[in-house]
């Protein structure tokens, strides 16, 4: 079976506004390039962490057209399209499929609980009026609700667009679950880890790679441990994701984490604006100095 367009180590990159909370276009041409020459396989826009929840609908939009236009097709381009509500989802993902992307990322609707029915209904109205690859985000710590391996698998079956799902869980029982329960109906199903630390236990049990944070400044670690997997290079797959796994801590540091993976962007070389949507505020000094010592401890300054 031929590779996936979605594999391997797809951050979800930053976005970068000025002090003003515009788009830093050129801050976020240079967050492009640094990622497209350190060797990730795709890029994903208007995740978690590129702060779409705090946008509103116009910078939204903006950056997603930038983003879009400015890879220029040098690698594959997943949009977040996640609202709260159902149409204004389908809204974005048309803008998406307009301006070129390769495919679209859809968190649960957060805020109200649905029942399974309701968020059943949910995606298959989005998937039967979307004409991209979708990609399921299931992050249930922030969304309040699961996307269990069985409700996935009645979407799958009825929705051939969508081709995959980010797991954003800390078990990787819930992972193995999933894999185990839609490749045998759907091999061309790809999972991916959300948690950089469950990189490798995904890749063991079927998954297609991760989408994590830390590859926005450390993507010699994740793009590195994806390598030497392939290659069954097990002392470097070990040495790497015990960095990983040291280098996790720094998402307790801080919440919402933006401002914490700005300035490590900074710290290690690339030059950008570490502004975060309120309410997201710049790091304490204190925080830096703590950062500055992980990211040395991990080999990174």
């Amino acid at each position: 079976m031929s590779q996936s367009l979605f594999h391997g180590i797809i951050p979800p990159v930053s976005t970068i506004f000025t002090q003003e909370g515009k788009l830093d276009r050129a801050g976020m041409a240079k967050m492009i390039d640094h990622l497209i020459n350190e060797g990730v396989h795709g890029l994903f826009f208007l995740g978690t962490g590129g702060e779409f929840s705090q946008m509103d609908q116009s910078l939204r939009l903006e950056v997603a057209e930038y983003c879009v236009k400015y890879t220029n097709g040098r690698l594959p381009v997943l949009v977040g399209i996640g609202s709260p509500g159902t149409q204004e989802t389908i809204n974005y993902g048309k803008h998406a499929q307009s301006i070129g992307a390769d495919g679209v990322v859809v968190v649960n609707p957060y805020y109200v609980k649905l029942t399974e029915e309701n968020l059943l209904c949910h995606y298959k109205k989005i998937a039967s009026e979307i004409n991209l690859p979708i990609m399921l985000y299931n992050f249930p710590a922030l969304t309040g609700q699961d996307l269990h391996p069985q409700l996935v698998k009645r979407l799958v079956l009825e929705c051939p667009n969508i081709i995959g799902i980010k797991e954003t869980v800390d078990v990787i029982g819930h992972i193995r679950e999933m894999i185990d329960t839609i490749k045998p109906i759907r091999p061309d199903f790809v999972v991916f880890a959300g948690y950089d630390e469950c990189l490798l236990s995904t890749l063991i049990v079927g998954g297609a790679g991760s989408i994590p944070a830390s590859a926005n400044f450390a993507p010699s670690l994740t793009c590195g441990l994806y390598k030497a997997y392939q290659e069954k290079d097990y002392e470097r797959l070990f040495e790497l994701q015990q960095l990983i796994s040291q280098l996790s801590i720094i998402y307790s540091m801080d919440s919402p984490f933006f401002s914490v993976i700005k300035e490590a962007i900074k710290m290690v070389g690339v030059d950008i604006s570490t502004y975060s949507l309120p309410p997201a505020y710049p790091l304490s000094e204190e925080k830096k100095v703590q950062l500055q010592t992980i990211l040395k401890k991990c080999n990174l300054i």
